[in-house]
């Protein structure tokens, strides 16, 4: 798709020069962002191997979220789907609240949205401090048949993982794991949260979520919006 070249002209005929060079200086910036991004990549690809972890079991259901059962208790070392690798999404949903997290649901429809293309290369899957049965309510209200929909209620995984607050308060965020030998162990590898300082609250996994990187394109930019779940399952408009 890529021929390696100097990019073309970003700008249409009769630009004038004032634009044609505040889009170069910011072509210059963007280039600059990029590369950024991909030392960053490689730090955080180059990170030390983590703590092998106990073995996690969690509620899941059939992938099929029309189907109440059976119910299974599926550990990590079962989520890697024959890859060496395992991500996981750690949903906002606590077991007393009506809905999970507006911005996690967010999130999760652009992950299962390709999740198939994601099936190629790694393990993918869930995991929320509710119950199964209104995880998986949840799951069919927004459309998530196919996922791994796994609940942590009976574990005390979210408190190990840093995703859940000593009063029960949960966090987003996403992990990623690996295998730590041939016995089913698996390895933590990488977390990052939703939160990830005073000054950048909830921009730390932004970059995962298509929805901010196109609204970040806008003249206004994403301004002070935020996802809700009144209008879940609105496809179009």
């Amino acid at each position: 798709m890529s021929d390696g070249m100097v990019p073309r002209r970003l700008w249409p005929e009769g630009a004038d020069p004032e634009y044609v060079a505040a889009r170069d200086a910011l072509l210059k910036e963007e280039q600059e962002l990029l590369a950024h991004a991909e030392r960053v990549a490689e730090a955080r690809r180059a990170l030390p191997p983590g703590p092998v972890l106990p073995r996690y079991t969690f509620a899941e259901g059939p992938r099929d979220l029309s189907a109440d059962g059976p119910v299974t208790a599926t550990a990590m070392d079962e989520l890697f789907g024959g890859h060496d690798t395992l991500v996981l999404y750690h949903l906002m949903y606590a077991p007393d609240a009506e809905a999970a997290c507006p911005m996690c649901s967010m999130w999760v429809d652009g992950f299962h949205g390709v999740s198939h293309h994601l099936a190629r290369h790694t393990g993918f899957a869930v995991v929320a401090k509710a119950p199964l049965p209104r995880l998986r309510a949840w799951g069919r209200r927004r459309g998530w048949d196919g996922l791994h929909l796994l609940s942590s209620h009976d574990s005390t995984f979210n408190r190990d993982m840093g995703t859940e607050n000593a009063d029960g308060a949960q966090h987003p965020g996403i992990s990623v794991y690996d295998r730590a030998d041939g016995a089913g162990g698996v390895r933590h590898r990488y977390t990052m949260q939703a939160s990830v300082s005073d000054e950048l609250p909830e921009r730390g996994i932004d970059p995962l979520s298509p929805v901010w990187q196109v609204l970040d394109l806008l003249p206004g930019g994403r301004g002070s919006w935020y996802a809700a779940n009144d209008y879940a399952g609105a496809r179009r408009g």
